[in-house]
Order: structure tokens, then sequence, then C-alpha cells
């Protein structure tokens, strides 16, 4: 007879796990609760979102929820430690709690058995908002440069407020008064406690992806400094600074300035301020409208008039009253200038026929036409060369003598050598 099979053993490691060898349920459990119970007792922060403490019960239970984003674990601890409390606990209280994780296998949860609770003051809330406040300086999120300007006149509004709040009525019935063709797109969240940081992010978000809406209004009445820390949230201010679309934070607190008023482009002092400012008044825009057409008609009747009096006294100057005087004293100048041209031009002329007529005499009275008219010859050699030295020719040669009137022929009968003039003498 065989005996029955062993089955196989389960793989120590989850690392080691197959899909032929998996660990079942109740084992993966039993090793997160071995891994848990492992870690040493912890302070946690958060929020208390729900509180349960039943008359006689030795156990208090809580739910503490982180601040930033939508996560939150069970809580258990003595009566008598919520009980002693410095600060009477309720829930939306910011506390830190003293405990250690724990893990029930046959629920898969984690939950957090405490020994000790301390409500966060609001200065040590305050004291991290500022803080808060110098790391996001630092980044440049509350630089002017950042700031976008508010539309002149937007179509849409985007609106975040509480659910049926005072803030959304100032803000809608202001703006609609003020111009009563604007439309609004509202979102309304919760704008305290804890789901006021996600669900106010979120409705920036939704309001910022709409192309209609042309700017964003996040308001809400006033409040006690607790009711206001969510607007004073890292992971808020973020999102308003991720915001495109310009952003009016309407918070309604004078004394305390959350950080979204510094990260937003315009900070209204309330709702009421926000409208205001968002929207303008129809009934002064068609006054101003007024005014200005007042002034522009003002302007061009005195323009006209500043024309239409400098085109009189134009047309009164003697030079329009008869425009043909300045043609006939310029024509009668003209003349004058052409009569002294032609004078001018006369003189000259007769002056250079003067000048002409003593040249041509110089010039016949020194040419050898006149000399030889006053008797004188002109003699040369049979081959023209002119003859100065009696010794330059000889006897029997044919001359050509030159006159007045004619040529004659002759020949050298003899030469007669030329007389030497007795030299002065020098005394």
């Amino acid at each position: 007879m065989s005996s029955p099979s062993t089955p196989p053993a389960l793989p120590e490691r989850a690392l080691d796990t197959t899909p032929e060898s998996p660990w079942p349920v109740r084992l993966l459990s039993a090793k997160i609760a071995d891994y848990v119970a492992k870690m040493s007792p912890l302070w946690v922060e958060g929020q208390i979102v729900q509180l349960n403490r039943r008359p006689g019960a030795g156990i208090a239970f809580l739910t503490l929820r982180d601040t930033d984003v939508d996560m939150s674990l069970p809580v258990s601890m003595p009566a008598g430690v919520l009980a002693g409390a410095t600060t009477p606990l309720t829930e939306g209280a910011h506390v830190v709690v003293h405990a250690k994780p724990t893990f029930w296998t046959k629920r898969g949860t984690l939950q957090l058995s405490a020994d000790a609770v301390r409500a966060v003051g609001v200065g040590e809330l305050l004291a991290r908002i500022e803080h808060l406040k110098k790391v996001l300086a630092a980044e440049g999120l509350f630089d002017a440069g950042r700031k976008v300007a508010l539309p002149f006149l937007p179509r849409v509004i985007g609106l975040v407020c509480g659910r049926e709040s005072k803030a959304e009525h100032d803000v809608v019935v202001n703006a609609r008064a003020r111009w009563p063709q604007v439309e609004f797109e509202i979102r309304e969240v919760a704008v305290q406690g804890a789901g006021a940081v996600p669900q106010v992010s979120q409705a920036i978000a939704e309001l910022d992806a709409d192309p209609r809406v042309e700017v964003i209004v996040v308001a809400r009445g006033g409040g006690a400094v607790e009711d206001l820390l969510p607007f004073s949230n890292e992971a808020l201010v973020r999102a308003a600074a991720a915001c495109r679309t310009p952003l009016v934070s309407a918070i309604g607190h004078e004394t305390d300035s959350p950080l979204l008023d510094l990260v937003a482009d315009y900070r209204a002092s309330t709702p009421t301020d926000a409208a205001k400012r968002i929207v303008p008044d129809v009934g002064e825009e068609r006054a101003k409208v007024g005014q200005a057409r007042h002034r522009m008609r003002s302007a061009i009747e005195h323009r006209v008039r500043r024309e239409a009096d400098g085109l009189a006294q134009i047309r009164s100057r003697p030079v329009l009253a008869r425009p043909q005087s300045m043609i006939d004293d310029r024509a009668a100048e003209v003349q004058r200038v052409r009569e002294a041209a032609r004078r001018s031009l006369d003189h000259a002329l007769t002056g250079a026929s003067h000048q002409v007529g003593a040249l041509a005499a110089q010039v016949r009275a020194l040419s050898p036409a006149a000399t030889l008219e006053r008797g004188y010859a002109v003699v040369q050699t049979s081959d023209g060369g002119v003859v100065r030295d009696a010794a330059s020719v000889s006897a029997k040669d044919s001359l050509r003598i030159r006159v007045a009137q004619g040529e004659l022929m002759a020949t050298v009968l003899a030469v007669a050598p030329a007389k030497r003039r007795p030299e002065p003498e020098v005394g």
C-alpha cells in the first residue's frame, strides 16, 4: 500500500515564487504581518476625519488622514489616552500620534496602535506655513513676473466655493449686478476640513482645462485660522501656481494671508471685492463712454473752429485777396532782370568789338604785308631762302625780290660787303 503524496514545500522568499509554486494569501498576510511587526513605534502626523468614542469602552478609534493626498489609516488607542489630551480633540483636528504599525492578516489591512496623541497647535502650524512660505518664495512662485493680468470683461468666470455658501452668493450676485451677461462655471467643494485640499485643487484643474473659462475665483467667506489652513497647503498652492488661467484668491481674511493669496494673480479682500475686480460696472462703463464721447466731440469742435479761424485769416491776406499781384510782381522783376541782362550783354559786346578792332589794327601793323606796303622788299634766293647777309650770295646768282605789289626776278652783278658801324666810345 503506497503512502499519500507529500505536498511540495512552499518557497521561503517572495522572489522564489512561481506560477507553479505560489504563496497562498494566508502566507503572504503572515509575511507582511511579520515584516510590519519588526517596525519600531513612530510619530505620525495627520488630520482626524472620523472619531469614535463609545461611553464606557476602553478603546477609542479614529481615522488619521494625510493633509496633502487622499490617504488615511485607522488608529486605535486607549480611551484614557484620547481623553487625557491637553487639547480636546474633534474631527478636523491636526494631530501627531505615537503609534506602532500592525497588520491584520484576516482583513489584510494596516492600522496604527497608538499610545500617545498630541494636537498640533496653531502656532506650530503657522511656523510651518512660514517655513513653507520661504521655500516657495525661493522657488519664485510669488514673483510679480509670474502674475497674469486679469481680462477686462470675462465672458465666463470659474468659481470655486463652498456648497450653498455666502461667498458664492456674494460673487455671483455682485458680478451680475455689475454686468448681467456674465456667465459662471461653478464648482462647489469643501473649503475646510480634510477634503478641502484635494477638492479645491481638482476644481482649479478642471476650470483651468475649460477653454471657455477666462478667470478663476477661489472664494471663501473668512473663518478661523484653523479653517483657512487648507489654503496654505503646499499641494493646493502648487496647484494654483500651475494654473494657466488668471486666478483670483478671495478667501476673505484680512489679518492672516494664506499662501494662496501670494501665488494668485490677484488677491481680493472679500468675495464681493473679487466680483467688483473681475467684472466692470456696466453703469460706470456707460458713463465713461459718454464722457469719452463728450470729450471727443468737444475736441473735434475745438479743432474745427481753430482750423476755420486759421483759414479765414489766411484768406484775408492780400496775397489771397488778389493772387495775380504776386504774379505781376514776379513778371516785372523778370522783365527788369531781362533788360539788365540785355544792357550788360550789349555793353560787353561793344567793348569786345572795340578790343577786337584794336587787336586787328595791331595785327595789320605788324604783318609782313604792311611792311611791304611801306616800301620794304623781301629778297629770296632761287631755293626760297631769305637773304639777310650780302655775303651769302655771289655775283650772277638769281634772286627773287617780293614787293608789296608783285615780284621781281634779278641777277646779282656784284656784292658789296656791309660797312661795320663804329662802336660807341666808352667814356
